[in-house]
């Protein structure tokens, strides 16, 4: 609803008024614009609804209907709708009521996301350099125990007999 809207249906309004309704005086109408998805509730009286077009050929799909007492109508945000109170005698009272649309949280990075698979990538990186120094060193034993002309795993007696 405009700020133009909204003072306009401002009201002293009696000790019979509903809490958290707007009052609309018999024969008079507003015009509401919403800026996000709600739903009108009529709390007291009858008030007819004209919403803006396009319109279909049912009556369900007519831009006009009447809304009684516990009846209540869904609107889209930027769909206009004029509603004007609809009584005999007396005035109506409405509620607008905006329908929030829940969206997918996610959760905060913290620091532990990064920082655990840091630490796990500094351990398998630790482990992976030791593995390799290990692995040097092996095949640099068994290489020159090749080029001297044993056996690997053999020991020698100083005077070149086995065992």
């Amino acid at each position: 609803m405009t700020a133009r809207s909204v003072a306009q249906l401002l009201q002293s309004a009696p000790a019979t008024a509903l809490p958290g309704t707007w009052k609309l005086a018999r024969g008079r109408a507003v015009t509401l614009r919403p800026t996000m998805d709600g739903i009108l509730r009529v709390a007291h009286g009858r008030v007819w609804a004209t919403i803006e077009g396009p319109h279909g050929v049912t009556p369900s799909d007519s831009g006009d209907h009447v809304l009684e007492v516990g009846r209540s109508m869904y609107l889209r945000a930027g769909q206009s709708v004029v509603i004007e109170a609809w009584n005999q005698r007396g005035a109506s009272w409405f509620a607008w009521d905006p329908v929030f649309v829940t969206q997918p949280v996610r959760p905060p990075v913290t620091t532990t996301a990064v920082l655990q698979p840091m630490a796990d990538l500094r351990a398998a990186l630790g482990l992976a350099l030791r593995a390799a120094g290990q692995l040097a060193t092996g095949l640099t034993r068994l290489a020159w125990d090749r080029l001297r002309g044993g056996q690997a795993g053999v020991s020698r007696c100083p005077d070149g007999a086995p065992g």
